[in-house]
């Protein structure tokens, strides 16, 4: 069925600046007052790799059994350092997700209602919203899951 996939973790951090230090401008207190952006200035705070140990760097895969979990965690320890901050307006953990076919690896997509209503989309009178379209081992283990009648054999003479 669907497998989900996570990476390219990060914190998206909008700031509102008050003074040059809020940009990392430090030093400039007694000739500036105030550094004016046009507007809230958004950064992505990228974490740590979890295999990156200072003195070795190893994969991901041997420093952590839940790598998923561990990013998050990474990320949300680094959020809640943000949060603190006067600057700081808003702060959200973020993550790309992909889904795929674990038949196949395909790229994970379903028919939607109106795609199943439409007999240029059924496989069979049986097809129904939310079957994948991926491949057949795929629509075979969801109807399968639901109790909908399996996919009529193909190929020969009726």
């Amino acid at each position: 069925m669907r497998e989900t996939h996570r990476d390219e973790w990060r914190v998206m951090v909008t700031i509102t600046p008050r003074r040059p230090a809020d940009l990392g401008l430090t030093g400039l207190d007694a000739l500036a007052e105030f550094v004016a952006p046009a507007g809230p200035i958004t950064v992505a705070v990228l974490p740590r790799r979890l295999g990156d140990l200072g003195f070795v760097s190893v994969g991901d895969q041997l420093a952590s059994r839940d790598i998923d979990a561990d990013y998050r965690r990474r990320c949300e320890e680094i959020a809640a350092e943000l949060r603190g901050r006067p600057q700081v307006a808003e702060v959200t953990v973020m993550c790309t997700e992909t889904h795929t076919c674990s038949h196949c690896r395909l790229g994970w997509e379903v028919l939607t209602a109106e795609e199943a209503a439409d007999p240029a989309n059924q496989q069979d009178e049986h097809t129904v919203e939310g079957e994948p379209v991926c491949c057949e081992a795929a629509i075979t283990e969801f109807r399968a899951e639901r109790g909908i009648r399996a996919l009529a054999e193909t190929g020969g003479a009726a």
